[in-house]
């Protein structure tokens, strides 16, 4: 009996299974690979993801939206002049650059994610709107908690996992990746709140492992990213009291 063809996936619905199509494996030298994990080691072991080298220092830590800037500048700045790669060899590709499903899976989620954020954090949000004098601090706390979000996908999923997947291979360079960013650094605090820890790392790494998976498949920080930074902007820009 001749088999049936099986019909391909409509490019609406590729992205929701991980189905990018091929993507080039990372092909740079180790001399730069070494480079990507030093600029990780100097952004979130030394300087700090909130910039404590600063109050080691005695130095006042400059606002939020600043740290958060010059932190974003710094990490790609030291991949295009210290590691010597391009931005898009992280992930940082243009629009035009990106495939169909691509933009189809960004555009469907966007929509969605914003649809089930405003749900959650509807009281939140009717505060907001019914107090305008909250309206001018709403939107640089969103913008930094956007920028928030996506600097931690640049450092984790764009230069650390793209390093380690190299070096390692696809799963434990995933999961590598996923545990120094759930334990280290940038989440460590939790440790000081045993109560909460246990859930906190659970959904930290659930997450991560989510946007880890997803970039791997898609090779794109900028989805990733976007989305993380959407996420942060809710849970916290929608704190302003």
């Amino acid at each position: 009996m001749p088999r049936v063809p099986q019909r391909e996936l409509s490019v609406h619905w590729r992205g929701h299974v991980f189905q990018f199509g091929a993507k080039t494996s990372p092909t740079h030298h180790p001399t730069a690979g070494l480079r990507l994990l030093l600029i990780v080691f100097l952004l979130e072991a030394v300087v700090g993801p909130r910039l404590w080298l600063f109050t080691l220092l005695g130095l006042p830590l400059p606002p939020p939206w600043l740290r958060v800037s010059l932190l974003m500048g710094a990490a790609l700045m030291l991949v295009r002049l210290f590691a010597g790669l391009s931005l898009s060899q992280i992930g940082l590709y243009r629009w035009r650059e990106w495939s169909s499903t691509e933009k189809s899976y960004f555009v469907q989620t966007f929509f969605v994610a914003n649809v089930v954020f405003s749900i959650l954090f509807i009281d939140r949000l009717r505060a907001i709107v019914a107090e305008p004098s909250l309206w001018g601090r709403v939107g640089p706390v969103l913008a930094t908690s956007l920028l928030w979000g996506f600097y931690q996908e640049v450092v984790y999923r764009g230069i650390l996992q793209t390093e380690l997947v190299r070096h390692i291979g696809s799963l434990r360079g995933i999961l590598v990746a996923n545990v120094l960013f759930t334990f280290g650094p940038l989440h460590f605090y939790h440790f000081y709140q045993p109560s909460s820890a246990l859930p906190m790392f659970a959904g930290i790494f659930a997450i991560g492992l989510f946007f880890a998976v997803l970039f791997q498949r898609s090779g794109n920080l900028w989805i990733v990213g976007i989305f993380h930074g959407l996420g942060e902007s809710y849970i916290l820009g929608t704190l302003v009291q």
